[in-house]
């Protein structure tokens, strides 16, 4: 079964544009151009995650997210918007969004970002598994221990919990943001400068496995593709 989307967006061209992107990715996607239209298709039907432009006629979509989320705190949703303003992008995150992304922007990055956000309650499921099998790689993150092919490395803390996210995510976007709250505990330039080091020694110790490979995503994070699964 698709997922559901509820994409809010004034812009009738644009969001056309954007709902057939998304429906030939494999979503169900409803559309509506102004607040209070969108509200009334959130009350009448089920979604999986919300997609609202920020300025709207008739209802903003701040405030539909503030009645959208007395209604289910825990739909997820993402703000568009042609504001680049540290005020909004704040507002937006203290109104429980999930993601802010400024117009223009990529259809790509867009759907790699709703597909992490679905697949939190997937991975969320899965954090407590601790071995794992993929192409020529056999991976325990109890024992902090990788085999590629006949070598075996013990892996330093952070190499360990970094692949293990890719592990739960492979195949899927893992954003960068995430792996940094989770293993480093803060978001900055030094974390961020502290991950690319280490995903340049995962790359380097799975080198040996051609099935294998951890791809950038557009600067927003990392995709373990796997080949031969």
């Amino acid at each position: 079964m698709s997922n559901r989307i509820l994409l809010v967006e004034d812009d009738q061209s644009f969001g056309a544009v954007l709902k057939d992107y998304l429906t030939i990715n494999n979503f169900e996607v409803t559309l509506a151009t102004d607040g209070e239209m969108g509200l009334k298709e959130f009350t009448e039907k089920e979604f999986d995650i919300c997609i609202f432009d920020v300025m709207m006629p008739k209802k903003d979509g701040f405030s539909l997210a503030e009645d959208v989320k007395k209604i289910d705190k825990n739909t997820p949703i993402i703000f568009l918007t042609a504001r680049n303003m540290r005020e909004d992008i704040l507002k937006g995150y203290q109104l429980g969004a999930d993601d802010y992304i400024t117009k223009p922007f990529d259809t790509e990055l867009l759907l790699y970002k709703i597909k992490a956000i679905l697949q939190r309650s997937a991975v969320l499921e899965n954090e407590d598994q601790e071995q794992f099998k993929i192409s020529n790689i056999f991976f325990d993150s109890m024992l902090r221990q990788l085999r590629v092919g006949e070598n075996e490395y013990k892996l330093s803390p952070k190499e360990n919990e970094l692949l293990k996210l890719l592990c739960i995510h492979r195949n899927d976007f893992m954003p960068r943001d995430l792996a940094l709250r989770k293993i480093w505990k803060k978001e900055n330039y030094f974390t961020a400068r502290s991950m690319d080091v280490y995903i340049a020694k995962l790359r380097k110790l799975l080198k040996d496995d051609e099935g294998l490979e951890i791809i950038n995503v557009h600067g927003e994070g990392f995709r373990l593709l796997v080949k031969n699964p």
